[in-house]
């Protein structure tokens, strides 16, 4: 369950890291009054996520049922700081459908989180989700001889 967790981790930042190097890339931290994510909001929950999984890499290592729970609880408010996010996105992807003529070519003031691939926005979201059961069904014990 721990090598598990730590793959789905693993697959998780890497979607996680596609979307921060969009959101860079869209000009995201530069558009303070268009982007809907705040740069506080969008690398805090990267930094705390690295975190965490650098805490559950070490609980790999050495077996230390405190490690576990410490990165279970760095998982919480990650969770909230992407459903946050997905919450913020989502107007965002709702508009891009919308979009047309002129609107179309107005998209240099677009938020940069229109950019994000929505197969990497859902794949990242469920993959966190499995992230964050199996690291609580470790952190119980669950699976473990």
């Amino acid at each position: 369950m721990d090598i598990a967790a730590l793959i789905a981790w693993i697959i998780t930042a890497s979607g996680g890291f596609v979307l921060l190097a969009t959101w860079i890339r869209s000009g995201g931290h530069r558009q303070p009054g268009t982007s809907r994510f705040p740069p506080v909001l969008i690398f805090g929950h990267f930094a705390l996520a690295a975190i965490g999984l650098v805490v559950w890499i070490i609980y790999v290592a050495n077996g230390s049922e405190a490690l576990a729970w410490t990165a279970f609880v760095l998982l919480v408010p990650v969770a909230l700081l992407g459903f946050t996010m997905f919450a913020r996105w989502l107007p965002s992807y709702r508009e891009r459908g919308t979009l047309t003529g002129a609107a179309k070519s107005a998209t240099a003031t677009a938020p940069a989180e229109r950019n994000f691939p929505v197969a990497v926005v859902g794949a990242h979201g469920v993959l966190a989700v499995v992230t964050v059961v199996l690291v609580l069904l470790s952190a119980l014990g669950v699976g473990v001889d």
